[in-house]
């Protein structure tokens, strides 16, 4: 056979035009005229995955009690791959059922959830125990709810939420409750939402911003016409490069004030600030009493003025003393 004959047998694709224009060749559009349109869009019903989705799931049949105890059995003993796949796909339709009781909350692809729904439906699938007098349907719910909120809490925000016990019980019911109380005249505070719904109130008012706000960038700038972006105004905790100056200033003033002060005390009150104020490992009441023959009262006493010396000393000295006095305080020891 010639390649002109193969060619005429099986041509490629495309329409042909009239008679005598050529074989196999497609003809031109006459001038002005529209452009063709695609074969997708001369359908006269568009394309539905989902309605293709529920089509092909109400091929399976559906199963009586005892039928699905018997493949439950196949499963859990002979890990039966061919009764897993009669037990999932007889099941399917409670999958969309369900899936559709969550879309108010979702409110986009109900395939995401549906596609949820059936992992959750195959784990169930796997630990469903056949002995025990429960539907397989009942059972398999309370997995196939659980995959499904699981995936709404990953997707529903950029930054995740529902992350305790707590959040994921009010991701649900918060807002319920909340209308729940003001059809019957209350005023849905924090409070009274927490002792209804059995969280704390930082639950509640945590999760009632989260479902209210939006995600937004850190580094968006703060207006349209702003070169400040958002994350230069967040607190944060660590301290800052200007209080570190600060405070090493500080502390190196304090060294030199205090090696001053040193020089004005006598030579038993030297001794009592050395070993007791200013060590990392201080003498007792009763060490320095003995090695100056005096009790463990008058050194106490002695140490007392020391400090209080000390502080009259450095408020004389450093105007702003007052304010770092939260972090000197050499007196802070033991009456041992």
């Amino acid at each position: 056979m010639t390649r002109r004959q193969n060619d005429e047998e099986e041509p490629e694709d495309g329409y042909y035009g009239e008679e005598g224009e050529g074989e196999g060749e497609p003809s031109e559009p006459e001038p002005g005229a529209p452009p063709p349109v695609p074969a997708t869009e001369r359908a006269l019903v568009r394309f539905d995955p989902l309605q293709r989705y529920l089509s092909e799931i109400s091929r399976y049949p559906l199963l009586t009690r005892d039928e699905e105890r018997e493949l439950a059995f196949r499963i859990q003993e002979n890990k039966d791959e061919e009764a897993a796949f009669k037990l999932v796909t007889a099941n399917l339709r409670l999958v969309v059922k369900i899936a559709l009781e969550f879309q108010r909350v979702w409110m986009q692809n109900l395939l995401d959830l549906i596609q949820e729904g059936n992992i959750g439906l195959m784990q169930a699938a796997r630990k469903f125990d056949p002995l025990k007098n429960v539907k397989f349907s009942y059972y398999a719910s309370f997995w196939i709810k659980a995959y499904i909120l699981k995936f709404i809490m990953d997707n529903w925000r950029l930054v995740k939420i529902g992350t305790t016990q707590a959040q994921r019980k009010l991701f649900f019911k918060l807002k319920k409750e909340k209308q729940r109380l003001i059809e019957q005249g209350f005023d849905p505070k924090p409070k009274l939402l927490s002792q209804n719904l059995g969280v704390s109130e930082r639950d509640v008012v945590d999760m009632d911003q989260r479902l209210d706000g939006w995600d937004l960038s850190l580094d968006a700038p703060v207006k349209d016409d702003s070169d400040s972006e958002r994350i230069e105004f967040l607190s944060t905790p660590a301290e800052s490069a200007e209080d570190k100056v600060a405070r090493k200033e500080m502390e190196h003033i304090l060294q030199e004030k205090i090696s001053v002060f040193r020089k004005t005390l006598k030579a038993r009150e030297l001794e009592i600030f050395d070993a007791r104020l200013f060590s990392d490992a201080p003498s007792t009441l009763q060490e320095i009493g003995d090695r100056h023959g005096i009790s463990r009262e008058r050194v106490r006493q002695l140490e007392n003025t020391v400090i209080k010396k000390l502080k009259t000393f450095l408020e004389s000295q450093i105007p702003d003393f007052a304010t770092y006095q939260g972090g000197f305080e050499p007196g802070n020891r033991a009456n041992s």
